[in-house]
Formats: structure tokens, C-alpha cells, sequence
């Protein structure tokens, strides 16, 4: 133990920047003693410390590596400023005359016969308000799931759920859940809370003139939301929260959007209160934006999960373990307890909410129905609980605080998302509330379906049988 003595001081003598740094000199002072040891702590020196190599991608690495020459890799990255020999047309709206110009630049019948087949002709007029440079149509193959029996305050039935996807095993899987969720009864689903954001930014010289500023738009709201509202006949402002970080003032003006998704609505009305209050603030910011990015639009964030964002909805079920084994051939307790590894996995991994994959669902039906697909990076967040009842059963909830979404404007009126809105029963005026809560019964679907194929070890199975 001398010569790890000696080490030992020198570790000592020598400054450390980390644990790690520290955890990694007493390793390597170990493992220069010869011990019985010393094959283990060899092993595991390397799998702690040692870099990744990054052997996938080893083709990349040698390039820089010198494989090729510098002023051979300086050429492949710098810019070229010859002109495109493929031009479209500048105009981005819907003729015939783009259509076919278009058409001629991308030079590919069989593509265009694809794309641009008769039916998609027939009713071209129809995407002219949803689409800019039209070229034709993509067709992703619809599935059906259900029945899904939804009790909500809003959506009360039997609902067969449009699904579009090219990802196999999933329809399966969420007419699995959905079957289960009718044998106990139906899903008890309701509607939290609405609202929609847009949170222009405004920066000045110092907390001073924030702070006057806000002392101003405080007194302001009245007009604000005249000038807002005379945008929109359906928009609504119900509130504005104000938030201050250093010189840089944020306005968080929320909305009710009726039936609508209403992002372009609440961009259309805060623009109208945000040229307002740069022609009128007494205290001129030196810069202000119409947005901020504290709305969360289109973004993965945590505030929601404590207020909304589009719509918040909660459903549950109680099942017995009677139907956990039937439906899903697993137990309740196995269930439970992979909820709560998992919930520690997603923890670790910094994930924001805890749930199994609300986005298959969401991003399915946001296809299927018109949805603004994009939004799912918001939509797909919140919380999925398992818990044993006092009957030994399984009790599941879910909760969703972002779903975006509507049943008119945007592309709900388009042709085939009509349609399939209408398989719902839910296109149309009146129709929001009640998609919102299937919306969150068809993701604890699917929470009990991928929870019990796992605890039954028939994830991998499924998939090979359905997806090859």
C-alpha cells in the first residue's frame, strides 16, 4: 500500500475540478497497484471514464481526421451563389396556370399522377386557403379505432376514432385500449379549463422604465380588449399576465377562441393591441416584438402543466382485474409498478410530464381531423397516472393541459378531414369541447394498451407480427 499512499498524495497535491475528476485520479491510483483487484477496476475504470467513439459515425470522424484535404473539405462547405436551374413560380397562390407551370418545372409525370390524381383535380379549389405553391395531395392510410365510450361533460357515447398513420401496431393498440375502456363503462373525461396565448416583448433602458410602462398597460385593458375583439367574432380576451425580467417586459394576453384552434385569431387580435400600444405607451421601449416565445407555441414547455394552453382535459377509468387480465393479460400491480419505474426513467431523462406516448395518438388524429400537426410538440405533454383501487382493480387517469385544437377554421373544412371529423360527429360549431375530452380518452387508451404490452411482454411482439 506504499506505492498507493504515495499516489494518494500526489492526487491530493494537485487541484480537483469535479467529483468525477477526483472519483476518476483514485481509479486510476487503484489500478496502477497490482491487486487481485486490479482486472475489476480495469473494467470499470473504462466504462465510466472512457469516451464514446462514436463508431456510427466514423465515417464522418475520418473525414476530419484527414482523409480528405483541407482545401478539398474548405470547398464542399463554402457557398455557391450560381442561380438554381429549377425555378418555381413566384406567385405562392392557387391557379391553374401555377398549377401547371409548377407541374413543368418539376418535370416528373409519374410523381404528378400521384400527387395531383383526378379526385385531388376535381376539388383543387378547396385547399387554395390552406396551402401555399399547391402541388397535389399525400394520402397516409386511415385507420379506425373503437368503439371508445367517452362520458364527458361534453362528448357522451360511442365513438369510432379516425386514425392516420404509417405506423403500424398503432390503430391495433388504441382499439385495444378503446374496447377496454367501453367493458368498464366508458372513460370519465372533463374539460378544465381554455385559453390560447400571445405574449408580445418589449425591452427598455432599465426597471424603471419597465416598471412605468407597466404602471401604463395595467390601466389599459379596457381598450385592449375592444381593439382585440373588434378583430374576431368569436376571440375573447379574458386576461393579461404580466411578467418582468430585468428591462425586458412580457404581456401574456389570453384568449377564448370558441370552436377554433384560434393561433392565427390571437396573433391577428394581439396585433392590434400591440401597434396600439407602441403609437400610444408614454414610454417608448427601445425594441418590442409581437411575440416573446413565453406563449409555448409549438414548443415542448412546463407552464402549462399548471395552467392551459388550448384546452386542458382530465379523463379516468376503474378497471378490474378481472378485465386488466382479460384485455391486457397482465395485473393491476404489474402495471402500477411499471408506472413507477418509469416515472423515475422519465425523471432522469428530464422529460416534461410523465406519460407513455400521447403524441401516437394526438398526432394520429391531428392528421386524420385537420389539426395543425405541429402543435403536437405542446399537445403531447402532461401527466399519466396508475393507482390499485380500493377493489384491488386498476384505476388510470390522464391529463392533457395543451391540446390545440378545433372543430372549424384551419383545415377541418378540407375535403377528407371533414370527413372524417364527421365520422366523430364533430365538425362544426359547438363541437370543440366534446373532441377535446375524446381527445384525452383516446390517449388513456393508449396509455393502458402500450403499459399492459409491456408488462406482458408483447411490445416487441406486436410489433414484429404487425409491422413486418
Amino acid at each position: 500500500m506504499t506505492k498507493l499512499s504515495c499516489l494518494g498524495e500526489q492526487i491530493a497535491a494537485k487541484p480537483i475540478q469535479t467529483v468525477t475528476h477526483y472519483i476518476r485520479r483514485l481509479f486510476l491510483a487503484y489500478y496502477s497497484v497490482e491487486s487481485a483487484q486490479t482486472n475489476l477496476l480495469h473494467k470499470l475504470y473504462f466504462i465510466l471514464f472512457m469516451p464514446k467513439l462514436n463508431l456510427h459515425r466514423r465515417d464522418y470522424v475520418s473525414i476530419l481526421g484527414g482523409d480528405i484535404s483541407a482545401d478539398a473539405l474548405e470547398k464542399k462547405l463554402q457557398p455557391h451563389f450560381e442561380k438554381p436551374v429549377n425555378k418555381l413560380t413566384p406567385s405562392p397562390y392557387l391557379t391553374e396556370k401555377n398549377l401547371a407551370r409548377r407541374w413543368t418545372a418539376l418535370d416528373n409525370l409519374d410523381s404528378q399522377q400521384e400527387l395531383l390524381d383526378p379526385h385531388t383535380q376535381s376539388q383543387v379549389q378547396a385547399y387554395e386557403k390552406n396551402i401555399e405553391h399547391f402541388i397535389g395531395t399525400v394520402k397516409v392510410p386511415v385507420g379506425i379505432s373503437g368503439p371508445l365510450r367517452v362520458n364527458g361533460l361534453f362528448a357522451t357515447g360511442d365513438y369510432l376514432v379516425p386514425l392516420a398513420t404509417t405506423e403500424a401496431a398503432l390503430v391495433a393498440s388504441y382499439n385495444r385500449g378503446s374496447k377496454l375502456i367501453t367493458a368498464c363503462g366508458g372513460a370519465s373525461a372533463m374539460l378544465l379549463n381554455e385559453g390560447v396565448t400571445r405574449t408580445p416583448g418589449f425591452a427598455f433602458q432599465g426597471l424603471v422604465e419597465a416598471g412605468q410602462f407597466v404602471a401604463w398597460a395595467v390601466t389599459q385593458y379596457d381598450q385592449f380588449k375592444t381593439l382585440a375583439e373588434s378583430t374576431t367574432s368569436h376571440g375573447k380576451l379574458t386576461d393579461i399576465n404580466i411578467n418582468i425580467e430585468g428591462n425586458h417586459v412580457y404581456l401574456v394576453f389570453e384568449f377564448l377562441t370558441g370552436d377554433a384552434s384560434g393561433q392565427n385569431m390571437v396573433t391577428i387580435a394581439t396585433n392590434a393591441v400591440f401597434e396600439y400600444i407602441i403609437e400610444n405607451t408614454p414610454v417608448k421601449p427601445d425594441h418590442a416584438f409581437l411575440d416573446g416565445n413565453l406563449s409555448g407555441d409549438k414548443k415542448a414547455n412546463t407552464q402549462t402543466l399548471r395552467s392551459v394552453r388550448g384546452k386542458k382535459v382530465t379523463a379516468e377509468v376503474n378497471i378490474s382485474a378481472e378485465l386488466v387480465a382479460k384485455y391486457l393479460h397482465t395485473t393491476p400491480e404489474k402495471m402500477v409498478q411499471f408506472g413507477q419505474m418509469t416515472t423515475v426513467g422519465g425523471a432522469l431523462s428530464g422529460t416534461i410530464g410523465i406519460n407513455a406516448h400521447y403524441a401516437n395518438a394526438l398526432a394520429a388524429l391531428y392528421i386524420a381531423c385537420g389539426q395543425d400537426a405541429a402543435c403536437v410538440a405542446e399537445s403531447a405533454i402532461g401527466m399519466t397516472r396508475m393507482e390499485l383501487n380500493k377493489e384491488g382493480g386498476l384505476y388510470a387517469s390522464v391529463t392533457l393541459p395543451n391540446l390545440m385544437l378545433g372543430t372549424v377554421g384551419g383545415g377541418t373544412g378540407l375535403p377528407s378531414q371533414k370527413a372524417c371529423l364527421d365520422l366523430l360527429g364533430l365538425h362544426g360549431n359547438g363541437k370543440s369541447q366534446a373532441l377535446a375530452e375524446v381527445c384525452a380518452a383516446l390517449c388513456l387508451a393508449g396509455e393502458l394498451s402500450i403499459v399492459g404490452a409491456f408488462c406482458a411482454g408483447h411490445f416487441s411482439r406486436a410489433h414484429h407480427k404487425l409491422a413486418r
